[in-house]
């Protein structure tokens, strides 16, 4: 697949999970990536398996909350693909307590990654896409940004907040050639999720079975949905074709057949 040939893409929180995954299908389908972490060796190991497979890749140690080290890696990326056509925000962290357990230190914390770092890498690249006049941004949310439920306060106001911005930049980009749609998953088999499950036995003295179960049933989730699903849709946000998709919310919900 090259439908992505010529296209260049920035990933963030692409050391793992959805992020490596987003890297891998991008990279499939034709493109030049850039992935970036704060974990510097997670994204070197993801670039190097990449170009190992005969795909240009690079890697960038970025923490999305500082607005010094967004910027450089704005130029880095640039200098090293030439442009960035393709942002994928996934950098996020996630935690659980019940209201009047979170600290003002923690809400401020999963702010700051998942909306501010959102807002700072797209404010990043704007220019360049509007300039070139094509662009595609996508925005890794969550169920939890179009709902709510117990004990995720923070992240549920983080994600809402993603996909409230997703939805007014996409009016910005509208007749810019820039397209800033988001993905909203529910839970998908990822090291953040596996953190999910590990406090719930922490606090429940639930087997990992027992808590996986009880945490799906929750949300009304039939299963685990698969890092690449999500990646797949991400592409599909990408590509040429989709030029008329802007401000969407794509759901995953796990009702859909593997």
């Amino acid at each position: 697949m090259t439908a992505l040939a010529g296209y260049n893409a920035l990933i963030t929180g692409g050391g793992r999970g959805i992020g490596a995954a987003s890297a891998v299908a991008l990279a499939e389908a034709g493109a030049k990536v850039s992935v970036a972490a704060r974990n510097e060796n997670q994204v070197v190991e993801i670039a190097a398996d990449l170009r190992e497979s005969g795909y240009e890749a690079f890697a960038f140690r970025c923490d999305v909350t500082d607005p010094r080290q967004v910027r450089e890696l704005a130029l880095s990326a640039t200098e090293a693909m030439g442009r960035v056509d393709i942002l994928v925000n996934n950098a996020g962290t996630a935690t659980s307590n019940p209201l009047p357990k979170i600290t003002l230190a923690e809400w401020q914390h999963i702010l700051n990654v998942n909306a501010t770092g959102t807002f700072l890498c797209t404010q990043a690249v704007w220019e360049g896409m509007v300039e070139r006049r094509w662009g595609r941004v996508v925005n890794v949310a969550s169920i939890a940004g179009l709902d709510g439920d117990k004990y995720i306060s923070a992240y549920t106001a983080a994600k809402h907040a993603v996909v409230g911005f997703t939805r007014a930049i996409a009016a910005e980009g509208r007749a810019k050639g820039v397209t800033v749609n988001a993905v909203c998953p529910g839970y998908v088999d990822t090291p953040l999720t596996d953190e999910t499950i590990a406090r719930i036995m922490h606090l429940t003295g639930k087997s990992w079975q027992e808590s996986l179960t009880s945490m799906l049933e929750q949300v009304g989730q039939p299963r685990l949905i698969r890092a690449h699903e999500v990646a797949d849709a991400i592409v599909e946000l990408c590509l040429e074709e989709s030029s008329g998709r802007t401000g969407e919310i794509v759901v995953l919900d796990g009702s859909e057949s593997l």
